[in-house]
């Protein structure tokens, strides 16, 4: 066996082993976001069912605060809006990368079949 893959393929190569680093790490943050979305809206639903007199803490790293309910639920769904808005903006950036992952890949496969034959 004779030879390395010509510079073109190994470039290929590398370029689509980054693309996949880059989805997967995409992936990560769109997972977190989802869960912190999931847990802004339990909280939103939960300050919902209180009472308007209801005595509600917010957390702040270690300490806990009293806070107003209205204003906490204005917070917590402008968080939630941010996030969404966060969550599309991923949702985009995976689809560029899975276009181009998918060029790449095709651009590969052609540059692997100019390739002439091992010779035995």
């Amino acid at each position: 066996m004779s030879g390395e893959l010509p510079p073109q393929i190994q470039n290929q190569l590398a370029q689509l082993q980054q693309l996949q680093q880059q989805a997967q790490a995409v992936m990560t943050q769109k997972t977190q976001i989802e869960g912190l979305i999931r847990e802004t809206e339990a909280a939103l639903k939960e300050l919902e069912k209180s009472a308007d007199d209801a005595v509600i803490y917010k957390s702040v790293g270690e300490l806990l605060f009293r806070a107003d309910k209205l204003k906490l639920t204005e917070e917590l769904k402008e968080r939630k809006d941010m996030m969404d808005i966060r969550l599309k903006t991923m949702a985009k950036q995976e689809e560029r990368i899975q276009g181009r992952f998918t060029q790449l890949q095709e651009q590969l496969k052609q540059s692997l079949g100019q390739m002439p034959p091992k010779g035995g």
